[in-house]
Order: C-alpha cells, then sequence, then structure tokens
C-alpha cells in the first residue's frame, strides 16, 4: 500500500506505508497529511485492534512467567546472601571454639560452602536466562505489532491511527503499550544482571541488603503504569 504526502507543490510517494510515521518517525509525514488510496479504514481498526489484544494476553502471560521467577531469582539470592554471610563466621578460627583442634574442619566447612555457593551463582544465571528468553518474546510480540500495521491490504491514516473510538484503544495506543513493556522489562533484566555480578564471597552484608532490596523492588517495572497499559487496551471488558 502506498501513501501520498500532499503539499501545494509537489506529491510525494512514499513507499514504505504509515509505519514510517509511527515507528520511523518520517519527517514527510509528520509534515504533511496522510491519506490512504483506498480501504475502509475503520473495520481494518476494528480488526487490528482484537490482534493486539490477543498479543496483550500473550504478553501477560509472558509477565506472569516473570513474576515466578522474580520469586525464584529472590529465593536463591537470599541462600547466597546466607552462604556469604556465613563464609564470614567460617573464616574466623576463633568462632570454632573447641573445634580449632580439628584443624580439617575449618578447611572441610568453607570449602562445602562455597561450592554450595557456587552452585548457587550458576542457578542464579540459569534463571536469569529464564529472564532473557521473557524479553525476547516482548519485543517479539512489539515488532510483531507493528508488523501487522504493515501487513494489512487496507490501511488506516495517521490520524485514524491515533484515534480512539468509544472505550476501545487507539493502534498508536496498543504500540506505544507493547513498546513500553518490552523496554521496562529489557531495563530490569540489564539491571538483575549487573546485580548478580556484583554478588561474590566477599561481598559485604550491607552491600548484600542493598541489592537484595533493588532486586526485589523492580524499579524498571512500576505497577502502577504496567496496569495503565492494560486499563487502555481492555477498558471494555473492564466496563
Amino acid at each position: 500500500m502506498s501513501f501520498w504526502f500532499k503539499s501545494a507543490a509537489t506529491q510525494v510517494l512514499c513507499q514504505k506505508c504509515y509505519l514510517c510515521v509511527l515507528v520511523l518517525g518520517c519527517t514527510e509525514a509528520n509534515k504533511y497529511a496522510l491519506t490512504t488510496i483506498t480501504g475502509k479504514p475503520g473495520e481494518v481498526m476494528e480488526r487490528l485492534v482484537k490482534k493486539y489484544e490477543q498479543k496483550y494476553r500473550k504478553a501477560r502471560e509472558e509477565m506472569d512467567k516473570w513474576d515466578a521467577l522474580q520469586l525464584r531469582l529472590l529465593k536463591q539470592f537470599r541462600n547466597a546472601a546466607a552462604i556469604i554471610e556465613r563464609l564470614k563466621v567460617l573464616g574466623d578460627k576463633e568462632n570454632y571454639g573447641v573445634l580449632k583442634v580439628f584443624s580439617h574442619i575449618a578447611k572441610e566447612l568453607p570449602a562445602k560452602q562455597v561450592e554450595s555457593l557456587e552452585f548457587i551463582f550458576v542457578s542464579m544465571r540459569s534463571t536469569l536466562d529464564e529472564f532473557n528468553k521473557v524479553v525476547k518474546s516482548l519485543k517479539k510480540m512489539w515488532q510483531d505489532g507493528c508488523h501487522l500495521l504493515k501487513g494489512e491490504t487496507l490501511q488506516p491514516t495517521l490520524q485514524q491511527i491515533q484515534m480512539r473510538v468509544g472505550l476501545r484503544p487507539s493502534l498508536s495506543d496498543c504500540l506505544d503499550g507493547l513498546k513500553a513493556i518490552y523496554e521496562m522489562h529489557l531495563s530490569e533484566y540489564l539491571l538483575k544482571v549487573s546485580i548478580i555480578s556484583a554478588l561474590s564471597y566477599d561481598s559485604r552484608a550491607g552491600d548484600v541488603a542493598a541489592l537484595q532490596a533493588v532486586l526485589a523492588d523492580q524499579p524498571n517495572i512500576p505497577t502502577n503504569e504496567v496496569q495503565f497499559i492494560f486499563n487502555i487496551i481492555f477498558a471494555e471488558e473492564i466496563s
């Protein structure tokens, strides 16, 4: 589908479709009114919104996976924090009391704790890989959403993309929401990677507590903002 950008002097044919407006930010499209050559945009918009609703339901499923992974990672982190604190105690021979005479105990106990900690580190990295899969799925949903518009034979104008009819979201709402959800989770995933990387055998108790607090808080995924997006998309169902 082609679009004409109309001005007083010239008509420029854009072969990229209106996606250049929504995703690439085409300057010509922003400057001039955008009109379709043919089609029934109202029907197209209704059909597309329904398809986007399906994507949001799938996105919610991915976010449920994320929540389960979050619980798993927090448990792993707490276990790692407990061992790190324990290693500090085991590293001081004065804490062994009468057991100090058994030199092998002072070596074996810390060694076993280190082994357990290494296993937890591996488990946390595996959990991070699962988080990354969720991020990739959310990214694909957003990208597929962009291509949904491009693949339609009858396409809406830029004005219609931004228009809301009744309680239904606009096409722009649908795409912007998918993008926002993806970017939130991407940022939070990168933060989690940094937090886990910062955790080590000799981390101080205060640092571990601070890292755990940030990990639990998930500052890049504001619950209210996420809910607001879903409220817009499913406003008809909520009402």
